[in-house]
């Protein structure tokens, strides 16, 4: 039933563990219609939204992510986007990290909230987190400030913490708590009431038209550096045919092995034009590129420094501008700066 007067939120079920029922034979677990994730959830109905949902079908394991399903995603909430005052995606833990740095991207002069949230127990079980997490993500999608959305930007909700979305990892599988977000503090705490830190709330400087960009390279690899990591194996990834970009997860604060053959491998690559983006594979921390002796040296030959940025965050921003149609130095340009909040300035 609509409501006058109340806030509209698009609820985007994707999937995810939020929306799955144990077999009761084998105990796996399968993905059920919303309609069912409702009749567990009768809370929604006291809310007093106007809620419309929108399902993926079938729903996606979130391992099964893909950046054309981002674009599908997207484009939902595109189509939708003036007759709703927010958006919130169920969405599986494993990948929600990618899916959420992604859409930051996508998104130019965002002013609505799109929050994504999901869950570690199927929403059916005694003791699901999913219930609290997709009452209170829609609370957050619904919020504003005189006339104005307290938190116009892609977040993702868990746990009774709200995170900047290109931001957070996560860090536990089995835990409540599992999302972590440390190079940034968190927008929203929810206990007895949300409390807002409005200081840590992105705003888009524009307020101009929404403007959504859908295109996204996938000529890219994760390249982590390790101890004893064979000359062959480090030859061989950065020789795939068409490759375009590299994150190198490097030690600490940038750094690299002083291995001649490495260094040279790379200088190779850059010759051919793949661009590199260098991010720490530690789980807080910056990059800080010309510290030490190994990581000056991939500055001298123009890897791109990724300061404080997640890995997720990092390859789906270089799959992102791989696929505007820049030109490499301005592509590296936008890799060294913060589009949307992902890099501390």
């Amino acid at each position: 039933m609509k409501v006058e007067n109340k806030p509209s939120i698009l609820i985007i079920y994707t999937g995810g563990t939020i929306g799955m029922v144990q077999k009761s034979a084998n105990g796996i677990l399968v993905p059920v219609k919303f309609d069912q994730i409702q009749e567990e959830v009768p809370e929604l109905d006291r809310l007093e939204y106007n809620l419309q949902v929108v399902t993926f079908t079938p729903p996606i394991d979130s391992s099964n992510m893909t950046p054309a399903i981002w674009v599908k995603i997207a484009n939902t909430i595109e189509r939708n986007y003036s007759k709703y005052d927010g958006f919130v995606i169920l969405h599986g833990t494993d990948t929600m990290a990618y899916t959420a740095s992604a859409l930051s991207y996508m998104f130019e002069n965002l002013d609505k909230p799109i929050v994504l949230t999901g869950s570690q127990l199927p929403i059916g079980i005694l003791r699901t987190d999913g219930k609290e997490n997709l009452i209170t993500s829609i609370q957050i999608a619904a919020a504003r400030n005189n006339g104005q959305a307290v938190v116009p930007e892609v977040c993702v909700y868990f746990n009774s913490k709200l995170f900047r979305g290109n931001r957070i990892s996560k860090r536990h599988a089995d835990d409540f708590r599992a999302f972590s977000s440390p190079n940034y503090p968190e927008l929203a705490n929810a206990g007895v009431e949300i409390k807002y830190f409005q200081e840590n709330i992105h705003r888009s400087a524009n307020k101009g038209i929404l403007k959504v960009r859908t295109h996204f390279d996938e000529n890219v690899v994760i390249l982590k550096i390790f101890p004893g990591i064979g000359r062959m194996v480090f030859e061989n990834i950065l020789n795939i045919p068409g490759l375009k970009g590299v994150v190198l997860e490097s030690f600490g604060s940038g750094n690299i092995p002083t291995t001649r053959w490495m260094i040279s491998q790379i200088k190779i690559a850059i010759k051919r034009k793949i661009i590199f983006l260098n991010v720490t594979q530690c789980q807080g921390g910056a990059v800080n590129m010309g510290q030490y002796e190994t990581s000056a040296e991939l500055l001298n030959a123009g890897v791109v420094s990724g300061k404080d940025m997640t890995t997720e965050a990092a390859i789906t921003k270089l799959m992102f501008l791989l696929g505007q149609g820049l030109e490499q130095e301005e592509i590296k340009l936008h890799l060294n700066k913060s589009l949307i909040g992902e890099i501390s300035e």
